[in-house]
């Protein structure tokens, strides 16, 4: 009969059976945790190829922001304002609300649209921060999903799959890249505040290791929850405490050898210096007054996506991996001409200052910087039509991201939709290959970027995507 119970073993045994000094390193790291947790076990720390980008802020703007209003100009649907959608246009893939809708009336852009600078990139009147600066960005006009509903294509998005559960795309590039600031987590979330619109399951680790996850940066006297010592513990008891705690858990991992105690300890280590970093980099009372002008007033109001902005360029100064920012409510199934002059004030100024900023750093040349929703919107009004108000429906089928940055084409629009915006006609782009591309312009292989979990090999695209090597300089 065979013994399957894992039975302990001693430090000797450990370091004579690890194979390739493993064993050595692991054992080194428990006695030295600075190392272990500046760069940690369960981290691949190194690109497959030479990378072009080292870090990522994506701006996400939750709820899916109309194309049709913002980037991909249809002079049609201005000329057929009010006029039934053909039915040949429609397609079999809509919502039950618009399946259920008797009339489809086509509704013009809320804004004109103009050719911008030397590229003569269209976009709308309501984006004149943006239109300025048109010659920094690619414009993808061809992107398209797999879900219709919001989560799940939220969820898409950042981790290859619409059932939660999976790691996000930050937590895959820390598990690739590693840290470039032991001080600071690899992979950062900034929430408008009282318009978050970001669920917290999209900053899941999955199945990766715990020490992937990416870490909520709030607004206010404690940036991160639970990071300042309670009242009557001072620094040097912490340290104290975590030293004593070192000792058990490397005793434990030489008889477990469990990686959740080295990812347990790694957090604890990372939460003890984030005590000093996070206060520091949360601090923007000593940026010049010029700053503030660029990024607009609201950046001096702390939770604003315009502060959050100022906070994701400092957050790239100090070596975070990946930084992702939520605004929400753009979700205009009714009252958008109210509604999208709003969110477009909200973020205009700062998304294009964030660009600039980092340009005139030197940052942009390594930074990538993403702008988008998780679908479009449809042509034709989401229920009444009236001379003050209209929606749109949810459309997956045709939508538009921006990029701008380390590695990407400037002043480029990519992809073509129909004359409806309804339907891509040019150079289709999957979220997998968007996905393929942040990757390999972070110099991984979207293919060999996996982890072994439950038998199987998983990986961000899953099974899928394409490098778009045409938007790539």
């Amino acid at each position: 009969m065979n013994d399957h119970h894992h039975k302990p073993i001693s430090r000797k045994e450990f370091l004579s059976k690890a194979t390739l000094g493993l064993g050595a390193i692991s054992l080194s790291s428990l006695v030295n945790p600075l190392g272990l947790f500046a760069a940690p076990a369960h981290t691949l720390t190194g690109p497959h190829f030479a990378p072009k980008a080292k870090r990522v802020i994506f701006l996400n703007m939750i709820g899916a922001p109309s194309q049709l209003d913002l980037f991909d100009y249809k002079p049609i649907l201005t000329k057929m304002h009010g006029v039934e959608l053909p039915e040949s246009v429609m397609g079999n893939r809509v919502t039950a609300t618009a399946a259920a809708q008797a009339t489809k009336p086509i509704v013009r852009p809320l804004y004109d649209f103009r050719q911008r600078g030397n590229s003569g990139m269209w976009m709308s009147d309501l984006m004149p921060h943006m239109a300025q600066i048109t010659d920094e960005l690619c414009m993808i006009n061809s992107m398209y999903t797999e879900s219709v509903q919001h989560e799940p294509a939220q969820m898409f998005t950042h981790t290859g799959s619409e059932i939660p559960g999976r790691p996000t795309m930050g937590s895959w590039i820390s598990y690739g890249l590693g840290s470039e600031n032991e001080n600071l987590p690899s992979y950062i979330a900034l929430m408008t505040k009282g318009n978050e619109g970001g669920s917290t399951r999209l900053l899941s680790s999955g199945f990766l290791p715990a020490e992937h996850q990416g870490v909520q940066f709030r607004s206010g006297k404690d940036p991160v929850l639970f990071l300042t010592n309670p009242p009557g513990v001072t620094g040097e008891m912490r340290r104290e405490q975590l030293d004593h705690l070192q000792k058990l858990q490397a005793s434990q991992y030489g008889s477990w050898e469990d990686p959740a105690i080295k990812a347990k300890m790694s957090q604890y280590e990372m939460a003890f210096r984030m005590q000093t970093s996070v206060p520091e980099v949360m601090s923007t009372e000593n940026e010049p007054d010029h700053i503030y002008e660029l990024y607009g007033e609201d950046s001096k109001t702390p939770g604003t996506f315009a502060s959050n902005c100022l906070l994701a360029r400092r957050l790239a100064e100090r070596g975070v991996r990946f930084i992702q920012l939520y605004h929400g409510n753009w979700d205009h199934h009714s009252n958008l001409p109210k509604q999208i002059p709003k969110r477009c004030k909200e973020v205009d100024q700062a998304s294009a200052a964030l660009i600039m900023d980092l340009k005139q750093r030197g940052l942009l040349e390594d930074t990538l910087v993403i702008w988008g929703g998780e679908f479009g919107r449809t042509s034709f009004s989401q229920g009444q039509l009236t001379k003050d108000n209209f929606g749109r429906d949810h459309h997956p089928d045709a939508y538009t991201m921006l990029m701008a940055g380390a590695g990407v084409k400037k002043g480029f629009t990519y992809g073509a939709t129909d004359d409806f915006g309804y339907h891509i006609t040019e150079n289709k782009v999957h979220v997998h290959d968007l996905n393929a591309t942040i990757l390999y312009l972070l110099g991984m292989d979207h293919e060999k970027l996996n982890y072994k979990y439950q038998g199987r090999r998983f990986r961000l695209t899953d099974v899928h995507g394409n490098v778009v090597k045409d938007v790539l300089s």
